[in-house]
């Protein structure tokens, strides 16, 4: 299971946003998930393996950069799509020398921050 982004979206690691964002299969990800996708519209997209595709979303999800929302079919059971959680990324150097990385996000509508409510609780269940 993908890693929730909404739980660590403040503070995304240096580390985990440099390897995702140097990684060429999450690039590829990033560029199709504007909009959200399922996992079989991205494997198409990307042109990438299935297990390929849940490893580099796994990345995307550590770093903060992709999210997970669950759809509930009108026929029943739910479906996973996954879409960019980022506007901007900013990667600075501090006044102590060392790099720090923030993360610039889109704001949520009502909507979007219910739908996160009912994925989590779904997980829960």
């Amino acid at each position: 299971m993908v890693f929730d982004a909404s739980e660590s979206a403040d503070t995304p690691g240096l580390q985990a946003v440099l390897e995702a964002l140097d990684d060429t299969d999450c690039r590829a990800i990033l560029r199709e998930t504007a909009e959200p996708m399922t996992a079989t519209d991205l494997i198409d997209a990307c042109d990438i393996p299935r297990s390929t595709l849940y490893r580099k979303l796994e990345l995307l999800s550590t770093a903060s950069l992709v999210r997970e929302r669950d759809v509930i079919n009108p026929e029943g059971g739910r479906t996973t799509h996954y879409e960019r959680d980022f506007d901007a990324v900013t990667i600075a150097v501090t006044d102590d020398d060392t790099f720090s990385v923030s993360v610039e996000r889109p704001p949520q509508n009502a909507g979007e921050r219910l739908a996160d409510i009912w994925s989590k609780m779904g997980e829960e269940l």
